[in-house]
């Protein structure tokens, strides 16, 4: 099939180049003519495992654009893959949708599906097919599938070609069977995905619904493990028992400062306004929230009462918010960072990918060292925001080795509290016991 995906983000670039992969014909398009220059010469705009190498493997296939014209007149099938930000009122923004839908208004000459890849407010799909339905003329139809993604930073090719399911949710035959068709690939040997067809406000329903109950499992395992502190249980072993029952699983049960990220924050913020705005609040979404925004400064509230913070050394491992990708999106780094700059510390920052993102961001408030090594030199505290694998496999010696004062917050419980028994440091987790005494 001819396929057009409007974005070039995580979900619009990862769904394109996977849709090239099993042999359709993808052109991506994007507004932001730097990025589509770096597409055309290979390069990826976002940092993600495996993607640059499949976007090389299908370069036959895959065709990056900015005329919106061309790319829309003749596709049989429009993905819809641009951002949906939220607003200050925790709203979901639609102006990238709608601005899509319009163009495509403009654009086709051919009856095409459209399909809502982003994550929308229940009832998007409905209103989308209106208004696409009602400006354009010459008989064309357009029908609107809703295909919501369930990919994850930093693994997304792997989610999206071997994913848990894929759902469609459409109104009509025609259109399910286009994206059934679409889809087919995935179905079969090696990938062998199931497809899910529903009804679409249901479609759009199951991703907040998915997202949102994620989110609640890592804040119910926060507030499980800073309860642990209070009465002496660790909460890796809490975990551990917890995992095995199969009612439960063990995935998304690592404690911590909390969750991150371009989806859970805004989704869970999206779906609690809907509830609200219809006189059905969601009171578990609503103490998610609160529980992540506090959670996410709890590390930086056991060093304050620790050490003074006015000209203190300070280093932070990672910057993202969670390993393998260079996305700072409500990643706890930057929260915690700004409030050590504004009490005063001097703050070092180290990350294997996402520096060039936070000196953006922070340009020269902070220094920026390029090894955990160089990070902790003559630092009297380290904060560990992501567990990035270099730092959970990094030597513990080498902590007492270069740092001035071996104090380690380790914001991730990167590692075993028994490391610490012949090391001179002191060691503070999420969840558990501190060992050591204070440098």
């Amino acid at each position: 099939m001819k396929v057009t995906v409007a974005g070039t983000g995580y979900v619009g670039l990862v769904t394109g180049v996977c849709l090239a992969h099993i042999g359709h014909e993808v052109t991506c398009l994007d507004v932001v003519e730097e990025k589509i220059e770096m597409l055309k010469n290979g390069k990826s705009p976002i940092y993600e495992p495996d993607l640059e190498d499949l976007m090389l493997k299908n370069k036959d296939r895959l065709n990056f654009t900015t005329n919106y014209k061309k790319a829309y007149k003749d596709a049989d099938v429009i993905f819809i893959g641009v951002g949906t930000p939220e607003r200050i009122d925790g709203t979901a923004n639609l102006d990238y949708v709608n601005e899509v839908a319009r163009q495509i208004s403009e654009s086709i000459d051919k009856d095409t599906v459209v399909v809502i890849k982003s994550t929308v407010p229940i009832g998007t799909n409905d209103r989308i097919e209106e208004y696409l339905n009602g400006n354009i003329k010459n008989g064309i139809k357009v029908r609107v599938a809703s295909n919501p993604e369930f990919l994850a930073e930093g693994t997304a090719v792997k989610d999206t070609l071997y994913a848990s399911r894929i759902v469609i949710g459409t109104e009509d035959k025609i259109a399910e069977k286009v994206l059934k068709e679409l889809y087919l690939p995935l179905t079969k040997k090696p990938y062998n995905v199931p497809l899910l067809s529903m009804d679409r406000r249901s479609a759009e329903m199951v991703k907040y619904a998915s997202n949102d109950f994620l989110a609640l499992k890592i804040s119910y395992i926060n507030e499980i493990a800073n309860f642990c502190e209070s009465v002496g249980a660790n909460i890796k072993n809490v975990t551990l028992g917890m995992g095995y029952d199969p009612r439960i699983g063990n995935k998304f049960l690592n404690s911590g400062i909390g969750y991150g990220g371009s989806c859970f924050p805004k989704d869970t913020k999206a779906l609690h306004w809907l509830s609200k705005s219809l006189d059905c609040e969601l009171k578990t979404v609503k103490a998610c929230i609160e529980v992540n925004k506090d959670q996410k400064l709890r590390l930086f509230h056991k060093l304050k009462n620790s050490l003074y913070l006015k000209d203190l050394e300070v280093a932070i491992l990672g910057v993202t918010f969670k390993p393998n990708t260079d996305d700072l999106r409500d990643a706890p780094s930057i929260d915690n960072v700004e409030l050590l700059l504004e009490y005063g510390a001097n703050v070092t920052v180290y990350d294997p990918i996402g520096l060039d993102n936070f000196k953006k961001r922070f340009k020269d408030r902070v220094n920026y060292a390029s090894s955990i090594n160089e990070a902790i030199k003559d630092k009297e505290a380290v904060m560990i925001m992501t567990e990035w694998k270099e730092i959970k496999e990094y030597d513990l010696n080498n902590y007492v080795k270069y740092m001035n004062k071996a104090n380690i917050f380790d914001g991730r419980n990167c590692y075993d509290l028994d490391d610490f028994k012949n090391i001179d440091a002191y060691y503070v987790s999420i969840g558990r016991k501190d060992v050591g005494s204070l440098k």
